[in-house]
């Protein structure tokens, strides 16, 4: 009998934004939408300041230098 292992990863390798959430896409494949209403910084910045954006670590965080925010991909799942 064999067993199926399912590995997650909670690495981010991409993300974008519409005008009310951000969406995030998972190393594993997995998207994770986040309203952006839940971080004051991000709610209230412009378009070119939320993609003005790099990961921290190999995906582990977001840093937005201009807006002075980091979130953590974990925290998130």
């Amino acid at each position: 009998m064999s067993t199926l292992t399912i590995t997650k990863s909670p690495f981010a390798v991409d993300i974008s934004f519409t005008t009310s959430k951000m969406v995030i896409i998972l190393e594993d494949g997995r998207e994770l939408s986040v309203p952006l209403e839940w971080f004051k910084k991000l709610r209230n910045a412009s378009i070119d300041q939320l993609t003005n954006w790099r990961f921290i670590g190999k995906g582990e965080g977001i840093h937005w230098e201009e807006l002075d925010e980091d979130i953590s991909i974990e925290n998130l799942l």
